[in-house]
């Protein structure tokens, strides 16, 4: 398990608040926003740029620069391409705040904005395991945060920090009890109140409602088991920015959760579809979990051949993507593969598979699994 009290402190960074712009800058501001979410990068530099030459001693047109090649990342974590870049332009911001503070140590929009860009230095080096400098980042930017917060209690977009860590302080114990002791020295947290808190940064921020939004769908959809809810942010979200392939694969997850498999075969349908035509964002590990669901639904479905098809397909797609052995992808895909050739009496194949699947490491019981198939064949 990953340092869950580092995680914590990570997460305890700025939503993008409002600090008295005029206007124009705000509309500015959440055009481009709407832009990084919809992946359309260039765009939202533009608009970003314009930002920059409005308030050049403003931080927020570069922090939100640096926004842009974090969800360059985000869309394939695994590419360190724009990692240097991100970590210069997030050094930009400190330095343009830390001007500021010199002038006025209480200058709350330099603490947000220099809070902030730490944080997201940390959470880079967390998805880079680089967990000394993590923590360090993650240590220099919670205090920096707390005294903005303080400073300006009662701004929605601040709720998006506070709502996170409020759900998470609270949550992680009662998941993992033996990480218990890493959380000693963080305030105890309030799981409702950081519901509340991110409902209300999503109906009223200025900058964080998306984001928000985002975090509330995933907390229902991975801890709370709040399906519909879940289901409803993810529609609602992929409807506002249909080309980002993160809300698209949401709201087919919701789908094949809630056992809605003739939606859920659209969605992942739509999304192979858009990875053969080369969307941004809709790259082999996107359409690897497309092809085990669409081999899922028709396993389940009956059609055996296509489901073969599909699955294969997922092997492929991880066979260049799991440079750190099997991921769970590539393991049940082959395990299901093996119920495929099961279900069309292909038993020579389908223990081929099984075995295959027992030379992989352990992934959600994968192996009882396999020993069970290959003395009772796998039958729909």
């Amino acid at each position: 398990m990953k340092n869950v009290a580092l995680y914590l402190l990570l997460l305890w960074q700025p939503a993008q608040t409002a600090f008295g712009e005029d206007s124009l800058f705000v509309a500015i501001a959440q055009r481009g926003i709407a832009k990084v979410y919809n992946l359309e990068f260039e765009k939202a530099e533009e608009e970003f740029v314009r930002l920059t030459q409005m308030q050049p001693a403003h931080p927020a047109g570069y922090f939100f620069l640096a926004m842009v090649d974090w969800w360059r990342i985000m869309i394939d974590i695994d590419n360190e391409e724009y990692d240097d870049r991100f970590v210069s332009a997030l050094n930009k911001v400190i330095d343009l705040c830390d001007e500021r503070l010199d002038k006025n140590e209480n200058d709350v929009t330099a603490l947000f904005f220099k809070g902030g860009s730490l944080g997201f230095k940390g959470r880079l080096r967390f998805h880079r395991d680089d967990w000394f400098a993590a923590a360090d980042a993650g240590r220099r930017a919670l205090p920096i945060v707390q005294d903005a917060s303080a400073s300006d209690p009662h701004n929605f977009d601040i709720f998006l920090g506070t709502g996170i860590y409020n759900y998470y302080a609270a949550v992680i114990p009662e998941l993992y009890p033996m990480a218990k002791p890493l959380l000693l020295f963080i305030p105890h947290g309030d799981k409702e109140k950081g519901i509340r808190q991110l409902k209300l940064a999503a109906e009223k921020g200025t900058y964080g409602r998306v984001e928000s939004a985002y975090f509330l769908m995933q907390l229902y959809y991975q801890y709370e088991k709040r399906y519909n809810d879940a289901l409803a942010i993810a529609q609602r979200l992929h409807e506002q920015f249909p080309n980002n392939m993160l809300f698209h694969k949401y709201v087919g997850r919701c789908y094949v959760v809630l056992s809605n498999w003739d939606s859920a075969r659209v969605v992942f349908d739509e999304i192979v579809q858009r990875g053969a035509k080369g969307f941004r964002g809709y790259n082999a590990s996107t359409l690897r979990e497309a092809e085990y669901y669409l081999g899922l639904d028709n396993l389940l479905g009956g059609h055996f051949e296509d489901a073969e098809r599909h699955f294969i397909r997922c092997d492929e797609l991880s066979r260049t993507l799991d440079a750190d052995g099997p991921s769970g992808f590539m393991v049940m895909a082959n395990l299901k593969l093996g119920n495929a050739y099961d279900a069309q009496s292909k038993r020579e194949l389908a223990t081929q598979q099984y075995h295959k699947v027992l030379d992989m490491k352990e992934y959600q019981q994968s192996h009882d699994q396999a020993d069970h198939y290959l003395t009772t064949p796998y039958f729909q």
